[in-house]
């Protein structure tokens, strides 16, 4: 038995996703399919199918009659993405207190050390700042258990990184991002939930006036 390769339709919505997250296709610039389609070298249906699957996760906008263009993110719609986010994350913070092992916490300060390596620019890259940041708080997920609150986590977080460079790229946010990782970390580490829950809304409290 063969194993059936990956869709193309998902490898399209996996490039475009990146061009989008990328800035190569700004926020509310118009998808143009018939040029994309020419420059992959695929037919339109495929194309279709993959901007489908990006207008379910809110990076793609569907308008009648003229197309697909990249989703525009408002303040509004920045709040009520955080205002979820840190609902989900602070509860999932708590429950890592309380489940994971040490060994798990151990592997969680290694990747925040990695973090914090990225942060320098003599050791690390703003890229792989954003990289680690949000595999710092998927791991965090991983570790509280429920696939349902990852995936709706998930979902949330490839709507926020429409807006995310502009936000960290603010002066000294990913210095404040860092101490207020440093404070979640610590948290956990010493096992106090309510801390740790208390430590994750502060960072998306901050978060979100950077970003807004």
């Amino acid at each position: 038995m063969s194993l059936t390769p990956r869709a193309l339709y998902e490898e399209v919505a996996e490039l475009l996703r990146q061009r989008i997250f990328n800035r190569e296709l700004p926020p509310g610039s118009w998808i143009d399919e018939l040029k994309i389609a020419e420059e992959l070298g695929i037919s339109r249906t495929p194309l279709r199918e993959a901007l489908k699957v990006l207008a379910a996760e809110g990076l793609v906008t569907m308008k009648v009659r003229r197309g697909a263009y990249v989703t525009e993110v408002s303040e509004q719609d920045l709040r009520e993405v955080y205002e979820l986010l840190s609902l989900l994350e602070s509860d999932a913070a708590g429950a890592v207190c309380e489940r994971a092992t040490d060994d798990d916490l151990r592997e969680l300060q290694a990747l925040h050390q990695e973090l914090e390596r990225s942060a320098d620019p003599a050791t690390g890259s703003r890229e792989r700042f954003f990289a680690l940041n949000e595999a710092f708080h998927l791991r965090l997920l991983d570790l509280a258990g429920n696939r349902w609150r990852k995936q709706m986590v998930a979902d949330l977080r490839k709507v926020m990184k429409l807006n995310r460079h502009s936000s960290l790229l603010k002066a000294g946010r990913i210095e404040e991002s860092l101490k207020e990782h440093r404070a979640i970390l610590a948290a956990v580490t010493a096992r106090q939930a309510g801390k740790a829950r208390a430590a994750v809304k502060t960072h998306f409290a901050n978060g979100l006036e950077a970003a807004a």
